[in-house]
């Protein structure tokens, strides 16, 4: 249940926010950026699909995208990932650019899509024996590396089956591992923890943090709220195409008017979704209270 706050509290917590705010920027600002994005515009026939979009990934956070579906976060997790050609705008990833420096920068992310891009007639000891020979890693502490995640995320025992008849959240795992597998700088997760039970999450949530403990960094698309909140220690904030705005948890209370709001909230006022919600919750609650029962 939420703290009624009276406007004297909230003008505190603003005023913090702010201090906050100010102290983030002097502390961070100077840091390393692993991406940066500038005016990035990607359109599919009539559709924008990215529309002017620019923010920066600094070195040891974690990023999220949040948006709706088709809110445009995964066209640009691969606008970033060079799978895609952007109309207008510039990006670059470590100082690199995706179009023409795309092998440079694979050698150093890992990626995890939103629908599990593996190959399925293989087993994941076919498959981790090919990442370790193409990317000519170390075989001996591969196989280590690879013992520890199994292990961890209890998957040991499909480890000689077709990845084709492994459930969702097996599949997911096993990307997961693949994209973590050569230790890169940066890892892009469009919606990783789709399929995965509360304990696989959990872990996945660990390996991320270990991962940013070391100097790494991660984009973090999702659209469950909850998940941004928990994870994310930026969010940026985007609706049809736009980025809305970005900012930690703090910040988007701020622009939003709300201190002290949860992230739903903080959603829905800044994608101008609030209104529209309050009318259909009051719209069911009507409708409960006349069809109840007698």
């Amino acid at each position: 249940m939420k703290e009624e706050m009276n406007d004297e509290v909230i003008t505190e917590k603003l005023e913090n926010i702010e201090s906050d705010f100010i102290e983030s920027n002097i502390v961070e600002g100077n840091g390393k950026h692993f991406v940066k994005v500038r005016n990035l515009t990607k359109s599919f026939g009539s559709v924008i699909a990215v529309n002017d979009v620019s923010f920066e990934v600094r070195k040891g956070e974690i990023f999220g995208l949040l948006g709706p579906n088709g809110a445009g976060k995964t066209t640009c997790v691969k606008l970033l990932l060079g799978l895609l050609e952007p109309d207008h705008g510039e990006i670059e990833v470590f100082g690199l650019n995706p179009g023409k420096d795309e092998i440079a920068i694979k050698n150093n992310i890992g990626y995890v899509s939103e629908e599990p891009l593996i190959y399925k007639s293989m087993t994941p000891r076919q498959l981790f024996d090919f990442i370790i020979s193409i990317r000519n890693l170390n075989e001996a502490e591969a196989q280590e590396k690879l013992r520890y995640y199994f292990d961890s995320l209890e998957a040991i025992q499909y480890y000689d089956k077709l990845i084709a008849t492994l459930s969702r959240g097996n599949k997911q795992k096993m990307q997961v591992i693949a994209s973590l597998l050569h230790d890169p700088d940066l890892l892009f997760m469009d919606e990783p923890l789709t399929g995965l039970d509360a304990k696989s999450a959990k872990l996945v949530k660990e390996i991320i943090e270990l991962h940013t403990d070391r100097g790494g960094s991660v984009i973090f698309s999702t659209h469950i709220l909850e998940v941004a909140e928990e994870v994310c220690d930026r969010i940026a904030i985007i609706n049809h195409g736009k980025l809305i705005a970005v900012g930690t948890v703090e910040e988007l209370s701020k622009m939003a008017n709300k201190a002290g709001a949860d992230l739903e909230d903080i959603f829905l006022r800044l994608t101008e979704q609030d209104e529209s919600v309050n009318h259909i919750i009051n719209n069911l609650r009507k409708m409960m209270r006349n069809n109840k029962k007698k």
